[in-house]
């Protein structure tokens, strides 16, 4: 049987602590939310919190096991899904009355549930053998919301023995991988982000956790989520060809979200989504054919029809119109819900003096960020006492911090051993050959500042959990980071999860501000922003990246366009969406028009060139 989401929304994979214990939270309620899974330290701290929760002993994994990274990812796993099975086990064998679980679990349905329809209909029901009857029903029908992992593919750091031997299938991402494989998990999914991982991806062909059984169904399923439908399709038919099916493709703006934003070369969501839904069917078909050949070479059995994909969207979602539109017009299967959820204690763990940070936060106090030692623009709230730790480090002479995780260790400019460019052996190096290159002092402090804001992201986005359930920090390290995206501006306070849930479905209205844009629009200005950025710090682009900003502005054009003549209601919803489309076409004509004299000038190079020929 082949299981089937009681909601339509998700909650995404959110820094490293912010959703490491959401399936606790929220997944009895049959919500699904993200787990990351590349920290093991931090799911070293979460074990020795939740088994005395359940009243079992913790028995640590020290670094001195063998695979101890993906021993202590397996173990984490399984606990969450042994709580969330005894959670959902107490909630289906409670009374029916105001207040309790159960009828929480169905209050939070949306309207056309059909399961919260039958819900509906029993309340009407007066005689009490056919009450008990229909609620007898019900209880069999509840299912806990999927517990899924997110593995960022870009950390994949390789890993050594003591006797400094690289350990085979050791690296982070893998090993990630291997645990997450091994674990007891069922209907549950791992999340690919960041790009394609050859060495993680070809690791897949020796996990047969994700084979699909004699019905063409999953226990474990692959999810990749991607920016465009060309990386939907280079990544999905690379997989295909090894025999390995993409169950679910989960599109992310580029920039309207949080934590890392992987900018489109001017992209838009809403044309992306278009081309999704007119290709759907194409990219099934494609990839189906090579996932039966590669089948039929390994002498699998091949399903008759291909295994359903599904679709899901994220990034800057904020009312229940944009999320129903999304789901009527595109075909979405599921909408992510990351941001808004931070305000939600009951479904996401962020510290206390964080948590106060979030609802203050303004439109300016988000930031897109150089700040991750990845070199991937960074969505940023600040005023965080990572940010205050940082500052207190440079003001004394000793910027950079320990690196005691060593995730994104990852350059090798100074060194032979990759080290990360967050860490005070990397600042010191570099701005020591800084110093040593005699640079204008302009120049020099733009690349001071490039040094200087990178910042330990394994810590800070950590913290959280070991504050939150006083649990010794490393190194006595406090500071928490936190990467909500733009949208936070919007949302103020804290609730309750089902609260948020009614938000999501139109059942309540928690945010205050009216003039908040369409999250199209607020796409659409995060991207001429950037750009005008980008150009702006290029006062002499080559011949190349004036082609490529041009590109950039053509590509917003069409996207406009797309909007403007979208035969939906979607402008409907905001009175100023067009008005706002007008003025964002012409920013991106002033952009274009002002690379215009450096078109002229190629011209008459080339013209000039000809000639001497």
């Amino acid at each position: 049987m082949n299981y089937k989401a009681q909601h339509s929304f998700h909650i995404p994979v959110m820094g490293l602590a912010f959703t490491i214990d959401s399936p606790v939270k929220v997944a009895r309620f049959g919500i699904a939310s993200v787990v990351s899974i590349v920290e093991d330290q931090l799911i070293e701290t979460m074990r020795s919190h939740y088994y005395p929760f359940i009243n079992e002993t913790y028995h640590p994994i020290t670094t001195k096991v063998d695979d101890y990274r993906a021993k202590r990812i397996t173990d984490y796993l399984n606990l969450l899904n042994k709580i969330v099975q005894a959670q959902v086990e107490k909630l289906r064998n409670a009374a029916f009355e105001a207040g309790s679980e159960i009828v929480k679990y169905f209050e939070m349905l949306p309207e056309e549930n059909k399961l919260k329809q039958r819900y509906q209909q029993m309340l009407g029901i007066n005689e009490k053998a056919e009450r008990e009857n229909a609620q007898a029903y019900l209880r069999t029908q509840i299912t806990p919301g999927s517990i899924d992992v997110n593995i960022m593919t870009k950390t994949d750091r390789n890993n050594f023995s003591k006797e400094g031997d690289l350990l085979e299938d050791g690296s982070d991402a893998v090993a990630a991988l291997r645990a997450y494989a091994k674990s007891d998990l069922t209907n549950s999914s791992v999340i690919f982000s960041a790009g394609m991982n050859p060495r993680l991806y070809n690791y897949l062909e020796k996990c047969n956790q994700f084979d699909a059984d004699e019905n063409g169904n999953f226990k474990k399923k692959i999810v990749v989520k991607v920016s465009d439908y060309r990386s939907a399709l280079i990544q999905s038919k690379y997989l295909a060809k090894k025999g390995i099916w993409v169950s679910e493709f989960r599109v992310e703006s580029g920039l309207n979200c949080g934590g890392h934003a992987f900018a489109t070369d001017g992209y838009l969501l809403g044309p992306i989504m278009e081309e999704f839904k007119t290709r759907k069917q194409e990219l099934t078909d494609t990839v189906f054919d090579l996932y039966k050949t590669a089948l039929m070479k390994k002498g699998a059995k091949v399903p008759a029809v291909a295994p359903a994909i599904k679709l899901s969207v994220q990034g800057g979602i904020g009312t229940a119109q944009e999320d129903h539109f999304l789901r009527s017009h595109y075909g979405v299967q599921s909408t992510g819900w990351g941001t808004p959820f931070l305000l939600v204690p009951e479904a996401t763990t962020v510290d206390n003096a964080t948590l106060n940070l979030l609802c203050k936060a303004k439109k300016e106090d988000v930031v897109l960020s150089r700040n991750s030692p990845l070199g991937v623009r960074f969505h940023y709230l600040k005023g965080t006492s990572s940010e205050k730790e940082k500052l207190r480090r440079i003001q004394s002479g000793k910027p950079g911090s320990p690196c005691t995780e060593k995730h994104l260790e990852f350059n090798t400019e100074f060194t032979e051993q990759p080290i990360c460019t967050a860490s005070y052996k990397y600042q010191k190096l570099k701005i020591a050959q800084l110093q040593s290159m005699e640079l204008p002092e302009t120049e020099y402090q733009k690349q001071l500042a490039g040094v200087l804001d990178k910042e330990c992201l394994c810590i800070g986005l950590s913290n959280a959990a070991a504050i939150n359930y006083e649990k010794p920090l490393v190194k006595n390290m406090q500071a928490v980071a936190i990467c909500p995206g733009p949208n936070i501006a919007h949302f103020s306070n804290v609730v309750s999860l089902q609260t948020m849930t009614d938000h999501i479905y139109g059942r309540a209205n928690i945010m205050d501000d009216d003039n908040r844009p369409h999250m199209f629009i607020a796409e659409l200005n995060l991207y001429i922003n950037y750009l005008k950025e980008e150009t702006g710090n290029d006062l002499m682009p080559d011949v190349k990246k004036k082609k490529y900003y041009e590109g950039f502005c053509q590509n917003l054009l069409q996207g406009i366009s797309y909007y403007q003549n979208l035969d939906a209601p979607v402008s409907a919803k905001n009175p100023s969406f067009d008005r706002s489309l007008q003025k964002a076409k012409e920013r991106v004509e002033t952009i274009l028009a002002s690379l215009e004299p450096t078109r002229v000038e190629d011209a008459e190079r080339k013209e000039t060139a000809f000639a001497i020929i």
